[in-house]
């Protein structure tokens, strides 16, 4: 099931770094630095209240629906899911409205922060949909979803961008995509409701699982934003612009990676655990862990070689420098948050011992904030990112440890060395290539890092590199012959 997700979902993945390069190319050229800033706080403030209300039933919905379908019980799986999802639909509009009327703040960032908001029930019903589809191992019609979202929301925003929407238009982009996706996917999803029963014990038992989830998120997110905030109180919305810039340049391609390997790996965990038990499972999450290193590590070292180049060709002239310089830091945040998020956070949900999540994610979150508040007003950018890096790794080491007194899972101490050894040489070998700027020199050290590593990959065996090769090689040649 993992291999057939992770095939599946490559388009996915393609799309998602295509359009996340290209939003940073369009949007950091058509949003000034403040406008940026403001995209980034509204950005934020989305997250931070769409994790906190509806990602609960999100993560029922994609760890409980095996279960349920095993004991012929999924539309009461359902009606519970939907039928909370109304109730906290309908609570939360009133509240919100006011606070977004009544809080004082400049009329583009209430704009913003508006669209952002209007946004949120639209996308998390729309992502019912498809953790429905991900969990019952419908990868083409989850891989649907996601590239429509993600495509047309782009383009959308783009639009928007260009006619002087200003800060709000990405959030517009991805919210008129999301509604647009509903019109065909909801009667779909709305059929399993069927002869469905609301279950108030199903309902708390969901609410009991999911909201240290969410809480857990709402910690990752405070991680992933502070700074932003802090950035902004004292240095103003130009630096948060520029700063969110390098972040998504880094953060937004290793993010891609971990999230198509995430698409996979997860509902493959689950079937492995429900069906075959903690066998199985290690088995399965020793395949998924090795791959995840073997593609992740390197792209992160990647990211860092050519973080100046990358820069001069994808973001607007007022922001490059800066976010050159944000870039190889986060780049390093990336691969501790996207291993903790997509493999050590698998231990909690898989034993359903989500309280130890949100104990795990409280260590990094405190210590980013204290961090933060100390390292950006003395050092400003060089502070932030300082104190992101430090945050991840000890988030990493936390979860790890924590992860393993709800089940253990294996960490492929092999194929990190591996990796390591294969990363640092080809860091040494890039190292070399002149550095020309601009697109020559991007494409100068990323072929040659490239080839090194792989050329490593393959000699070293990194994550079974060479025998799958060669399976391939001969499954090819079969058919050609």
């Amino acid at each position: 099931m993992f291999w057939r997700g992770v095939i599946g979902y490559l388009p996915v993945n393609i799309v998602q770094g295509v359009t996340g390069l290209l939003g940073l190319v369009v949007f950091t050229r058509l949003l000034p630095p403040a406008q940026y800033g403001v995209y980034a706080l509204a950005f934020s403030v989305m997250s931070l209240v769409y994790t906190l209300s509806f990602t609960w039933l999100e993560a029922a919905m994609a760890r409980f629906y095996a279960a349920e379908a095993e004991a012929q019980a999924l539309p009461n799986h359902f009606t519970t899911l939907y039928r909370s999802f109304a109730g906290l639909a309908l609570a939360l509009a009133v509240p919100v409205g006011l606070v977004l009327w009544l809080w004082p703040m400049p009329v583009e960032l209430k704009m913003a922060i508006g669209v952002g908001l209007v946004s949120i029930p639209i996308r998390s019903l729309a992502k019912l949909g498809q953790e429905r589809r991900r969990a019952a191992g419908d990868v083409r019609g989850a891989a649907v979803l996601d590239i429509f979202m993600t495509s047309v929301g782009f383009a959308a925003g783009a639009g928007l961008a260009w006619a002087g929407l200003g800060g709000a238009a990405p959030l517009a982009g991805v919210g008129a995509a999301a509604a647009i996706c509903l019109i065909w996917a909801l009667p779909v999803e709305l059929k399993g409701l069927r002869g469905g029963h609301f279950e108030r014990g199903l309902a708390e038992r969901y609410l009991a699982y999911g909201v240290p989830v969410s809480l857990s998120l709402i910690l990752a997110l405070v991680i992933a934003t502070t700074d932003r905030f802090v950035l902004a109180a004292y240095l103003g919305e130009s630096s948060v612009g520029v700063y969110h810039a390098g972040y998504s340049l880094a953060n937004r391609t290793l993010d891609v990676m971990f999230i198509w390997l995430g698409m996979a790996g997860g509902p493959a965990a689950v079937a492995a655990l429900e069906r075959g038990g903690k066998a199985a499972l290690d088995a399965v999450a020793r395949e998924q862990s090795s791959f995840m290193i073997a593609l992740a590590l390197p792209a992160a070292v990647g990211l860092a070689l050519v973080s100046r180049p990358l820069a001069e060709v994808m973001i607007g002239p007022a922001l490059r420098m800066g976010a050159a310089h944000v870039t190889p830091w986060i780049a390093g945040s990336g691969f501790f948050g996207g291993m903790t998020t997509y493999y050590f956070h698998t231990a909690f949900t898989l034993g359903r011992r989500t309280r130890l999540l949100l104990a795990a994610m409280t260590i990094p979150a405190v210590s980013n904030l204290i961090l933060t508040l100390v390292l950006i007003p003395r050092f400003g950018l060089d502070g932030a990112m300082w104190a992101t890096l430090a945050s991840y790794a000890l988030g990493a080491v936390a979860s790890f440890a924590l992860g393993r007194r709800a089940i253990a899972l294996p960490l492929p101490w092999a194929t990190l060395g591996q990796a390591l050894l294969a990363s640092a040489a080809m860091a040494l070998v890039v190292s070399l290539v002149p550095s020309t700027g601009g697109v020559l020199e991007l494409f100068a050290k990323a072929a040659v890092g490239a080839a090194v590593y792989g050329a490593l990959a393959l000699g070293l065996d990194i994550s079974g590199a060479r025998s799958r090769g060669l399976s391939l090689a001969r499954g090819l040649k079969a058919r050609t012959a």
